[in-house]
C-alpha cells in the first residue's frame, strides 16, 4: 500500500506539473494526499475541507503579516521602543494564529474523530516532508 501510495503520488505530481501554476499543483496533490490518508468519506469531506481550507487561508494570511513584518525592519537602525512594538505585534499575530489552531480543531471535532485530527497533523507533516524530498531529487537532475 505504501508503494502504491508513493507512486501515486509521485505520478501525481509529475502529472499535475504540467499546466498549472506551482501552488495551485501542490494544493490539488495535497488535498489528495489528505483525502487518502484521513480515510475521508464522502460526507466528512465534504464538512471537513470548507474547514480546512478557511483555516489554511487565515494561517497563510497571518504568516505573511508576520513576514512582510519581519521584511520591514533595519536592524542597523531599530530602536528600543520599535523593537518592543514588534515584539508585541508578534505576540498579537502568534495569539491570532492559535486562536485560529484552537477554532480549527472545535469545528473539526464535529466532523472528524479527534484520532483523525491528530492523525491531520502527522499527515501534512509527511506530505512537506514528500515534498521537499521530490524538490531536492528534481534539483539534482
Amino acid at each position: 500500500m505504501k508503494t502504491l501510495t508513493s507512486i501515486l503520488f509521485i505520478l501525481g505530481f509529475s502529472i499535475i506539473t504540467f499546466g498549472q501554476p506551482n501552488r495551485d499543483k501542490i494544493k490539488t496533490l495535497k488535498i489528495a494526499y489528505i483525502t487518502e490518508k484521513l480515510d475521508l468519506s464522502e460526507k466528512e469531506a465534504q464538512q471537513f475541507w470548507p474547514i480546512y481550507n478557511s483555516y489554511e487561508e487565515e494561517n497563510s494570511k497571518l504568516r505573511g503579516d508576520a513576514y512582510q513584518a519581519r521584511k520591514k525592519i533595519n536592524f542597523e537602525t531599530l530602536s528600543e521602543e520599535e523593537a518592543k512594538q514588534f515584539l508585541k505585534e508578534t505576540r498579537l499575530n502568534e495569539a491570532k494564529r492559535q486562536a485560529a489552531e484552537n477554532d480549527f480543531i472545535d469545528r473539526l471535532t464535529k466532523v472528524i474523530s479527534a484520532k483523525k485530527i491528530i492523525m491531520l497533523h502527522k499527515i501534512e507533516d509527511d506530505f512537506k516532508r514528500k515534498m521537499f524530498d521530490e524538490y531536492k531529487k528534481r534539483g539534482r537532475n
